[in-house]
């Protein structure tokens, strides 16, 4: 990766790591102890699997939707399907239940999801329809590692860009067709959430809020979806930085990986693209990377027990 010669959040310019074309690539989570890169592609109905150091993949049929992930405690994964969630072993193929979303309207599905630092997973749903046409009828939830399933917002159209501080004690939030970003006061004893703040509302120019992650400061690095780039913003909603990616049109979200933290991925898709724009876009859908100049913040695990 070419090194930058301006001062920024980037210490490298972002390249096609691997040039997977995916219809709607999501969810990226660097997993510390297999060395790997995990992330989805929604519509496919697939999770992916990469080692950056040997650039071997893997992939897993789900047979379905497949919103998002997370890591666990006992090395399953736990999934967010298009109305349940389940834990997943990656080596043996085997599924187990944790939570069904019957809940959810006929026009709705899961999207968005990460692991909390209180060991629980977080989940938003979305109303899958033209974005003119999205109604704020969907929530986010929060799965214990008993399966007891909470709703803890209400009135969003997307759910999306969960991140957390490296101290557990903020947690950010957006909607992707609102569109805002959202910061809440977190307890990481207990995922009790408070003091709900809006902190910023982005536009297309800059780019709707997709998916993001934090950085070992508490900065929140979000997609900027309708923009080609990566906003990073304060905790306060400044915005302090813009990281352009050349060739990825739709870039869904950031992941800080790698043995220092410092290696960003960044997913993309090329959903419903027009054949001038694919033409104009060809590598559209693919993985990212650059290096930043800092370290992102370390993720948490599902608490579940195998």
């Amino acid at each position: 990766m070419a090194d930058l010669d301006q001062a920024g959040f980037a210490a490298s310019r972002p390249e096609i790591l691997l040039d997977c074309r995916q219809q709607l690539g999501e969810g990226p989570v660097w997993d510390d102890r297999r060395n790997c890169l995990w992330w989805v592609d929604i519509k496919a109905g697939r999770i992916h699997m990469l080692d950056p150091e040997t650039m071997h993949t893997a992939a897993h049929e789900m047979g379905e939707d497949v919103g998002s992930i997370g890591l666990c405690q006992s090395g399953r994964i736990v999934v967010a399907l298009r109305r349940s969630v389940i834990l997943f072993d990656p080596d043996s193929g085997a599924r187990t239940p944790l939570a069904d979303f019957d809940r959810l309207g006929a026009e709705e599905r899961l999207n968005d999801g990460k692991v909390g630092p209180d060991g629980a997973f977080w989940v938003g749903a979305m109303h899958e329809t033209e974005i003119a046409l999205m109604q704020p009828i969907s929530s986010l939830y929060r799965i214990a590692p008993d399966g007891t399933v909470t709703e803890e917002v209400t009135g969003l159209k997307v759910s999306n860009g969960l991140a957390w501080t490296p101290d557990g004690r903020t947690m950010y939030h957006t909607d992707s067709c609102a569109p805002w970003l959202d910061r809440w006061d977190f307890d990481p004893a207990t995922g009790a959430k408070t003091n709900r703040t809006r902190i910023a509302e982005p536009q297309e120019a800059i780019g709707r809020p997709d998916g993001a992650a934090a950085d070992a400061d508490g900065r929140y690095w979000s997609a900027g979806v309708s923009a080609s780039r990566l906003n990073i913003w304060s905790r306060d909603g400044e915005l302090l930085d813009t990281i352009q990616i050349p060739g990825c049109p739709k870039p869904t979200m950031p992941c800080f990986g790698g043995p220092d933290l410092k290696t960003v991925f960044v997913t993309g898709h090329r959903n419903q693209m027009t054949p001038e724009v694919l033409a104009s876009y060809p590598h559209a859908g693919s993985l990212f990377v650059f290096r930043a100049t800092v370290a992102g913040a370390e993720v948490a695990r599902f608490a579940d027990r195998a």
